[in-house]
């Protein structure tokens, strides 16, 4: 299937989006559209023959329990409504805790990474040919970026997405830049990883900006694209003619010269890096799925599926395969209590599980909470309007040790109540507008809580 040369679409930058030459398809957060319609920029983009992908951020199939499957449900009508030939999701867990535990539900609010053990990788397959079974089309994952590294791991990342790939039949969305990020926070090399896993088995590429800050490499997606994650991109594309290529732009939004600028980069490193051809026969052109790319693709799983007696062409689309074998006995328990404790010591405070480096704890702990900070201030930009430069400070403060309970909205809900409990903001004026902004969308709440609040605001509009 070949996607060619793409960008993820963000409402942001719709408008710059529609007016880009040379864009092949896009890429849009799955969770970020609604399930029975589409943006009028998207619309547009398809009216023009334009591919929309769905791309998912919060089903954790890399965590211990199974998928939840009115997650899965409304990834598969965003399926649907687009008429998308593929999804993707990450090889993340996102939440941690509940009955596997018999502990709290804890809600990371970012991708972290699945421990690359026997124990983790037996759970993901299962999960994935779950996912596979309740999506109308072929899935691809992506590998994440990483802070911190789980203690005893038995396999490298390459080695974990290849046997992911053979037990499933999963396809890849390979990001570069994540590839450049564990090179240096973790010390790993890209061109071994791309060495060991399945290059014919990618579906597309991701690649983004990010940067470094006191030795720690910070995948942003709201820098621009740097010279080593296109060297990482090359090394992809001396291997393999990757059917697709999106660049990722998620925050400090440049021009669009700028992002065509980036998008020029990208094809010129996949020109340079081209294998020379071979004569008749040999690969078009680059930025484009080859021939040859798709016939490697389809005799590795074809061989692959021979060797397990399947019908080769579905493990060539991705299709019914047989289903896999739970997890054995014990692994998801043992998978529960790990990524459960790490996520604890990450959002609740909680001590560090034995063997990880504590101060990449730290390092992670706070890029979660200022992710938080972020998002919050997109699903409620009235508060950071309200609480001024104060906002982020506050927020760092009330996350210091408090859980999500239940997204981002719920979050910036229990931020706005604690704030006003706290006798914040200063200003008169200030705590008017975040008392009513509060009232206006907190609902019924608990009367242990709510009573507390309720009395406060209503000091607050009597004394005006």
């Amino acid at each position: 299937m070949e996607l060619g040369i793409g960008i993820g679409w963000r409402p942001e930058i719709a408008d710059e989006v529609e007016a880009l030459a040379g864009i092949d398809w896009v890429e849009a957060v799955a969770e970020n559209l609604c399930a029975d319609h589409l943006p009028d920029s998207l619309v547009r983009l398809r009216e023009r023959g334009v591919r929309v992908v769905p791309h998912g951020v919060a089903l954790g199939l890399g965590g211990a329990d199974r998928p939840d499957p009115v997650r899965l449900a409304s990834l598969a009508a965003r399926a649907e409504l687009l008429g998308t030939p593929l999804v993707t999701e990450h090889i993340a867990f996102v939440r941690a805790g509940g009955p596997l535990t018999a502990s709290p539900r804890l809600e990371a609010g970012h991708l972290l990474p699945v421990p690359r053990t026997r124990d983790a990788l037996d759970v993901l397959c299962e999960n994935v040919r779950i996912a596979q079974e309740s999506l109308p089309v072929p899935l691809a994952l992506e590998n994440i970026a990483a802070l911190i590294t789980w203690p005893g791991e038995e396999l490298t990342e390459g080695q974990f997405l290849a046997e992911l790939v053979e037990r499933t039949g999963v396809r890849l969305l390979i990001d570069v830049a994540n590839l450049h990020t564990n090179h240096v926070n973790l010390g790993q090399d890209p061109a071994k990883a791309l060495d060991e896993l399945p290059v014919e088995a990618i579906a597309y590429v991701h690649v983004a900006g990010g940067v470094e800050k006191n030795g720690v490499w910070h995948d942003t997606h709201a820098h621009p694209v740097t010279a080593p994650v296109l060297d990482v991109l090359a090394e992809l594309r001396s291997r393999v003619d990757p059917p697709g290529v999106l660049l990722e732009r998620d925050d400090a939004f440049p021009p669009a010269g700028e992002l065509a600028g980036e998008l020029d980069a990208i094809r010129a490193t996949l020109r340079r890096a081209a294998p020379p051809t071979r004569g008749p026969g040999a690969a078009p052109g680059v930025g484009s799925a080859s021939a040859s790319a798709s016939a490697s693709a389809s005799a590795s799983a074809s061989a692959s599926a021979s060797a397990s007696g399947e019908d080769p062409c579905r493990a060539v689309r991705g299709g019914d395969r047989p289903p896999v074998a739970p997890a054995p006995a014990g692994s998801r328990d043992r998978t529960a209590v790990a990524q459960a404790a790490l996520l604890s010591a990450l959002v609740a405070g909680t001590p560090a599980p034995e063997g990880f480096d504590h101060r990449r704890l730290r390092v992670q702990s706070r890029a979660l909470a200022a992710k938080r900070a972020d998002v919050v201030a997109k699903v409620a930009p009235e508060l950071p309007e309200i609480l001024g430069d104060g906002y982020r400070a506050a927020f760092l403060a009330y996350a210091d040790g408090r859980p999500m309970s239940g997204g981002y909205r719920r979050d910036a809900l229990d931020f706005a109540e604690h704030v006003l409990i706290a006798g914040g903001p200063a200003d008169p004026a200030a705590r008017r507008r975040l008392t009513y902004w509060w009232q206006d969308r907190a609902g019924a709440r608990p009367p242990r809580r709510g009573t507390r609040l309720i009395r406060a605001a209503r000091a607050v509009l009597v004394g005006r």
